[in-house]
């Protein structure tokens, strides 16, 4: 057991209970009644009975005691609540901390740790750690502590692991629900066998892995590097394996959830704001669940378009036709015929990866990397080797001798692995390398050549250069396009900082004119308030989409600037891809990747198209819109705020894939912003959030609402301003409510999409739309949430809460849509009413 000294308490009077909200401690002769507090002397938490949310069950818990929103840290009798205000917090005659309901009644719960010690009186003490401690008076020894049993939440200083003398076992479970602090479904705990690491369990299933400790960070955690604000140690030895964080910083107040749902986040708090701000999640993407890909495999969720799953070197897949179905949880297996032991056999590097499961992995810190690389090619069972610390360059080694299970790439981050191949695997991995030395070697020969070409070819590219340049500093708009400037609205974050990209690409207008065979009536994509679009082909054969601003534009020079500015900086599967920009006389023009399916509207809202998305691909649309939503609120270098989202705004690839595009509306914040306002209220109503069509402020939450009512269109295949006989004043968001509360809101499923359509599906997915409709932003979830939501069945959601904007429009909109026209989405503020 822990020991811990109690430096000072001074001695307390009978009637504690009575001012218990000035004092931290508690002695035998008080007792903490219900609606009373214990709180820690420097006045950073608070000890009483609760109810979370609308639940009319008491327990006793500890929460953040200055923070205006209560926020629970601990709780001690989760699974026995109290029913009533009856309850009572003291120290019984044994010196335990109890519980009871009712004075004298036997005790719903208690820390039944010090029966033997009853000759000898107990004290407890909130600290301002947000520990809770038992102390015994004699020795001043603590006894007992909340930190040895938390619930959901890892505090700074608090310990996450084993103490493998006492047994003792500290790891998080998450609550059942928002409103039932009971162990749910989901625990967060140290695996120490192999080579130690952090797990997420689902049940008694693996979720989630951290990967190992890289001597500074967990490997499957690249975010995780050293910064001014966290201070995460590790300590693996004979009597203790345990994760403890500190904060740098003390005014920071930070904390680590599980939450019932399935993710891991760390939030700190924001004074200014008055809210928490999330700093770290995960699972984040396909690649982070446990063994996505099946075992001998590697994740890579960056193959834009492509099977996030490949083998491992020397593997194919166990089950080819499910592979091909894009299914690879079947794993990887060696190729048959092959021989890995004593036949000229060696190892294939596979960089910047989480490493694969080290629960059964062989640890040896006394080698370096080359002494374990002769470990490993001496064993013939040894499957893989890597360094199983990174500091000081590598030391330490970790050797497989089992299946790769769980392996994923990260972009930047991430460690070598290498894994055992055959001879022939590895002459051609060799080979690969050596035909690259070859064709240097040719380059050196044919620069040599071409030297006196590219010599005359200088000239000619530097009078285009000035060329262009002259250009430039005669456009004033060309000129903030492509010079490193910063954002408006966010005046200390440069958008554009590297040298090597300071310029977006330019493309000349004649190259544009005959690309489009000069902006010809058969070229024309669609017009709105903008412009035009046509598309083009290049010379080379690639297909383009122009966005030709007309100088009567309803987008005006701001928003041209503002969406080539940002979208180019941008890259996301789930996000349109900008190629360049054309200004030149009086012509602005953006260049895209053609998507030949043009925008989601057109299938969605026309009565023969519709029938071609099934529900499955309406459900990979909807999902696809909701990463890339999440990247721009969350993953993207800024949080941005697009605050256009709506189906016309949403186009489709060739294989279907939504792609969310027009960023002339798009707000940038910085790292720490998480909403604005603004006095220009521009968007398309239907798609538009409340407190921003009312008062001008907009956030992650408006994006938010937009996509609840874009899913709720999905679904239905009906616009949100369509007319419903049962109830003709309300729009599609009202219509589906008044289903929801009758319990029929499947009767809102596009009955084209047949018996493709899971009912139970479709209502969980119809439930998320209108959690994202409430009409409160802080009660609409996240993007990080909701991505979740969508891609876990098992997850229950929240019921929602009353939408905003349940009945139409008696008049007309006067607000600037991003087209600069007015959407047939319109509604009446006026009508909007409060819970």
């Amino acid at each position: 057991m822990n020991t811990e000294r109690v430096l000072a308490y001074a001695l307390l009077l009978p009637f504690l209970f009575q001012v218990s909200t000035c004092l931290d401690i508690l002695n035998q002769s008080n007792i903490i009644k219900d609606g009373n507090l214990l709180v820690s002397s420097g006045k950073r938490f608070a000890l009483g009975f609760f109810s979370p949310g609308n639940s009319s069950h008491r327990y006793v818990g500890i929460w953040y005691y200055q923070v205006s929103e209560q926020t629970v840290v601990w709780v001690a009798n989760r699974e026995r609540p109290i029913s009533g205000t009856t309850g009572a917090l003291s120290i019984d005659s044994d010196g335990n901390l109890v519980i009871h309901e009712k004075n004298g009644s036997f005790p719903v719960w208690s820390t039944k740790v010090s029966s033997r010690l009853s000759n000898y009186s107990t004290t407890a003490q909130l600290m301002d750690s947000g520990n809770l401690v038992l102390v015994q008076d004699f020795s001043k020894t603590v006894i007992w502590q909340s930190f040895d049993y938390p619930t959901d939440t890892l505090l700074p200083l608090m310990k996450l692991g084993l103490d493998l003398k006492t047994g003792l076992n500290r790891f998080l479970t998450s609550w059942k629900s928002l409103e039932d602090p009971t162990p749910g479904n989901y625990s967060y705990r140290i695996d120490p066998t192999g080579y130690a690491q952090l797990f997420l369990y689902k049940d008694r299933d693996p979720y989630w892995r951290s990967g190992s400790w890289t001597g500074d960070r967990w490997s499957g955690i690249p975010e995780m590097t050293r910064n001014f604000i966290f201070n995460v140690s590790f300590v693996n030895n004979p009597d203790e394996v345990y994760v403890i964080y500190s904060i740098i910083n003390a005014s920071i107040i930070s904390r680590m959830v599980l939450k019932e749902s399935g993710s891991v986040q760390r939030f700190t708090w924001h004074d200014r704001e008055q809210q928490w701000v999330e700093f770290w999640y995960d699972p984040k993407d396909q690649c982070d669940y446990y063994g996505k890909c099946g075992p001998n495999s590697n994740c890579n969720p960056y193959n834009a378009g492509q099977f996030e799953c490949t083998c491992l070197p020397g593997f194919e897949p166990k089950s080819p036709n499910d592979w091909y179905l894009r299914d690879g949880t079947a794993g990887c297996v060696r190729k048959p015929g092959i021989s890995a032991c004593q036949h000229g056999e060696g190892f294939v590097k596979v960089g910047l990866v989480k490493l694969p499961d080290t629960s059964k992995a062989h640890t040896n810190m006394s080698f370096r990397l080359k002494e374990c690389e002769k470990e490993c090619l001496r064993n013939c069972s040894c499957t893989a080797y890597t360094s199983a610390n990174e500091m000081m360059g590598g030391f330490g080694c970790l050797i497989w001798h089992d299946d790769l299970v769980d392996t994923r790439t990260f972009i930047d981050s991430g460690q070598d692995l290498y894994v055992r191949v055959d001879a022939i695997e590895l002459a051609r991995h060799r080979k690969k390398t050596s035909s690259l030395s070859k064709k240097a070697r040719v380059a050196i020969i044919l620069v040599s050549v071409l030297a006196a070409l590219l010599l005359a070819s200088s000239f000619s590219y530097c009078f285009v250069i000035k060329k262009r340049n002259d250009r430039r500093r005669q456009n004033p708009l060309l000129r903030d396009i492509t010079s490193p400037t910063h954002f408006k609205g966010s005046p200390s974050v440069p958008l554009i900082d590297d040298e090597r990209n300071r310029d977006v690409p330019l493309f000349d207008l004649s190259t544009i004119a005959s690309a489009t065979n000069n902006f010809s009536f058969q070229n024309k994509l669609g017009a709105g308030g903008f412009g035009s679009v046509y598309k083009g082909v290049m010379d080379n054969g690639t297909e383009i989409a122009i966005k030709r601003l007309s100088k009567h534009s309803g987008q005006g020079v701001e928003e041209f600037k503002n969406e080539v500015r940002l979208i180019a900086k941008l890259q996301h599967r789930n996000l349109v891809r900008i190629l360049g920009c054309c200004v030149e006389e009086d012509e602005k023009m953006i260049i895209y990747e053609y998507l030949p399916n043009k925008s989601l509207d057109a299938f969605l809202f026309d009565d023969t198209k519709r029938s071609l998305l099934d529900w499955r691909k309406r459900f990979e649309i909807a999902s696809g819109v909701a990463r890339g939503l999440l990247y721009l609120h969350q993953d993207s270098r800024l949080r941005i705020i697009h605050r256009d989202l709506k189906a016309s705004n949403v186009l489709l690839d060739a294989a279907m894939n939504p792609k969310i595009s027009d960023f002339g509306m798009a707000r940038i914040c910085g790292g720490d912003q998480i909403q604005g306002n603004t006095n220009r209220v521009v968007g398309t109503y239907g798609y538009m959030s409340p407190e921003y069509a009312m008062e001008g402020i907009f956030s992650i939450k408006s994006d938010v609402y937009s996509f609840g009512v874009l899913l709720l269109e999905i679904i239905s295949g009906k616009r949100n301003s369509a007319y419903y006989h049962e109830n003709p004043s309300s729009n599609l968001v009202g219509h589906v409510w008044e289903l929801w509360k009758e319990g029929n809101c499947v009767n809102i499923l596009d009955e084209s999409m047949g018996d493709s359509c899971p009912k139970e599906e479709a209502s969980r997915c119809i439930q998320i739309g209108l959690l994202c409709v409430q009409e409160f932003a802080e009660d609409r979830p996240n993007m990080s949430t909701v991505v979740f939501m969508l891609a876990n069945n098992d997850v229950v959601p929240a019921s929602p809460k009353r939408p905003a904007y349940i009945f139409k429009s008696n008049h007309g909109a006067n607000l600037s849509s991003s087209d600069g026209t007015t959407s047939a989405n319109d509604v009446t503020i006026s009508t909007v009413e409060g819970r």
